[in-house]
C-alpha cells in the first residue's frame, strides 16, 4: 500500500473507537466537513443500531455518541435531581452539531438545556395521523414524560385524541439482558394483543429500544411509529427548533 494511502487508512482506524461513554465516527472524510449530530444514549445497545441507521439514512453526516448507561439508573433511582440535570446540561452545551436525546426518561433536562428529544417528532407524526392512539412504552420511568409530549404535540396540531397507554414494562428485563429479539417480539405481541380490543389510528412506541418491533408488525392496518429514524430525519432536515426542544449547532 502506499505511504500516504496507509496513513490515511490508519487514520480513519484511530479515528473510529469504542470506549464508553463516547463512542466517535469521524468529522472528516477526504478534507471535506460533514454534518454533525451527537446523540446522547442511556443505553449501550443503541450504538450500533443507530450506526446502521445512519450509514443508511446519513451517510454524509458525522455522528457521535455519548453513552452514560448511570444516567439511567440514577434517574430511576432517584429521579432527575438537580446534580443529575447538571451533568446532563454540561453534556449537551459541550456536544457538537444538533443534539439528540434518545432516552425519554432523561429527556426533559437534555432539552431543557437544547437538545432534541427523540419522541418528539415522532409525537408530531402521530399528532397528525391522529387518533384513537395506541401509546406503548416498556419503562414505567417514561410514561409521563411520553404522554406529556404527545399531548403538547396534539395541542399544537388542534388535533385531539383519545389516547390509550399500554404498558409492557414486564418484558424490560429482556431488554436489559441483551435479549433483544424476545423483547422485540413481546412489543409486538403486546401490540397485537391490545388491537384485537379496538381499533386504532396509529401506534406509537414510545422509546427508542422498542425500534425493532415495527419490521414485526408490518403488517398491520395502523402505522406504527418509532422515534429513531424519524428523529434523526429530522435532525438531518435542519430542524433546529422543536416544540420539545432547541438543538444546538457549535
Amino acid at each position: 500500500m502506499h505511504k500516504t494511502a496507509k496513513s490515511l487508512s490508519d487514520g480513519l482506524k484511530r479515528a473510529v473507537h469504542l470506549a464508553p461513554p463516547v463512542v466517535f465516527w469521524p468529522a472528516t472524510l477526504f478534507g471535506e466537513t460533514m454534518t454533525t449530530i451527537t446523540l446522547i444514549h442511556t443505553s449501550q445497545a443503541h450504538v450500533q443500531s443507530f450506526k446502521a441507521l445512519a450509514s443508511r439514512i446519513a451517510g454524509d453526516a458525522e455522528i457521535v455518541q455519548i453513552v452514560r448507561e448511570d444516567w439511567l439508573t440514577r434517574a430511576r433511582k432517584h429521579g432527575l435531581r438537580q446534580s443529575l440535570r447538571k451533568e446532563i446540561a454540561e453534556t449537551v452545551e459541550k456536544a457538537q452539531g444538533t443534539v439528540i436525546c434518545t432516552c425519554t426518561t432523561i429527556a426533559d433536562a437534555a432539552t431543557e438545556a437544547g437538545a432534541l428529544r427523540i419522541d418528539g417528532p415522532m409525537m408530531e407524526k402521530a399528532a397528525v395521523i391522529g387518533g384513537p392512539i395506541l401509546l406503548v412504552y416498556a419503562l414505567e420511568s417514561t410514561r409521563d414524560t411520553s404522554l406529556e409530549t404527545l399531548d403538547i404535540a396534539l395541542k399544537k396540531a388542534g388535533t385531539p385524541a383519545d389516547v390509550t397507554l399500554l404498558d409492557l414494562s414486564q418484558f424490560w428485563p429482556l431488554f436489559e439482558a441483551a435479549e433483544y429479539e424476545a423483547f422485540a417480539a413481546c412489543m409486538a405481541g403486546g401490540v397485537r394483543d391490545a388491537l384485537e380490543q379496538r381499533p386504532f389510528g396509529c401506534v406509537v412506541l414510545a422509546q427508542a429500544s422498542m425500534a425493532s418491533a415495527t419490521a414485526l408488525l408490518a403488517d398491520i392496518a395502523p402505522p406504527v411509529l418509532s422515534s429513531p429514524e424519524t428523529a434523526l430525519r429530522a435532525a438531518l432536515a435542519g430542524q433546529a427548533r422543536s416544540s420539545f426542544g432547541e438543538s444546538i449547532t457549535t
